[in-house]
């Protein structure tokens, strides 16, 4: 965890791919992406694009789902080319998120970002050009002292993140994947395009959806130390060693993450229920 500014990317854990939901990420989690990306390391300034894949994935045997969604592909035929899909997909946020609350999202290939941010929270870190939003302002705020009991995450940490988890389980999740299914054909595209030419992304979604759920839920408060860079850390080794996803909701205060992790299970049934 580092001391300065967290990441918040969209988080429905793959709902957010076109409902939104807010994953703060510190920078510690970020690393640079192993191998080729989809995203383009440095793109000239006022512009933004997407590389290719640098070879062609080996094909594999089709998938059958695990987790069909029940949709209405007549929804399709108004839906715009993935590269188009910007105005769309960001429309469809703002129908369920106040503009405050979108103003961190990165406007650019909104839909591409967002399904590699979620595919990336079982992970240990976050390669930095798979973020789907802006650096979150303030400080982790820390309380004690390393001589005498040692440091922790103090309780005014919640407020920084509760405008975020609010918004995230505030909204109906029904709406929010209404959305999603509206959408899913760009984020099935973006999915496969992203390595996975016959998987299905509602298949990882629940995935990282249920690795979300089983993250520990210590009492709090969470001891916490400085590493040899100057940036905070878990005392304990089980909760340092946890993912992205699961350290964030270690980070959130014991209310918070209730919260956050109902609302998960609601939208976890709603994106299987059509198997």
């Amino acid at each position: 965890m580092k001391d300065r500014k967290a990441v918040w990317p969209w988080v429905v854990v793959g709902v957010a791919v076109v409902g939104g939901a807010g994953w703060w990420l510190f920078r510690d989690n970020l690393s640079p992406a192993p191998g080729a990306s989809p995203f383009a390391a440095q793109a000239p300034a006022g512009e933004s694009r997407i590389e290719p894949p640098a070879a062609a994935p080996e094909a594999q045997p089709a998938q059958i789902p695990q987790h069909p969604l029940e949709r209405d592909d007549s929804a399709d035929a108004g839906l715009p080319a993935l590269g188009d899909s910007d105005a769309t997909a960001q429309q469809a946020l703002a129908s369920l998120f106040a503009s405050d609350v979108l103003a961190l999202l990165r406007q650019d290939h909104l839909v591409q970002r967002l399904v590699m941010h979620i595919d990336n929270l079982t992970q240990p870190a976050m390669p930095s050009n798979a973020l789907a939003a802006r650096p979150l302002p303030g400080s982790l705020q820390v309380e004690g002292d390393a001589a005498s009991g040692g440091v922790r995450i103090a309780a005014a940490n919640a407020a920084r993140y509760a405008p975020w988890v609010k918004a995230f389980t505030a909204v109906d999740a029904d709406a929010l994947v209404a959305a999603y299914l509206r959408l899913y054909p760009l984020v099935q595209e973006a999915w496969r395009e992203a390595g996975h030419p016959d998987g299905h992304f509602n298949d990882r979604l629940v995935a990282v959806i249920d690795h979300l759920l089983q993250a520990p839920e210590p009492a709090r408060p969470l001891e916490v130390e400085l590493d040899e860079r100057g940036r905070y850390r878990f005392v304990d080794p089980g909760l340092q060693s946890r993912s992205v996803g699961q350290k964030l909701l270690l980070r959130l205060d014991a209310e918070q993450s209730r919260a956050v992790r109902q609302q998960l299970r609601a939208i976890r049934a709603a994106v299987t229920r059509g198997g």
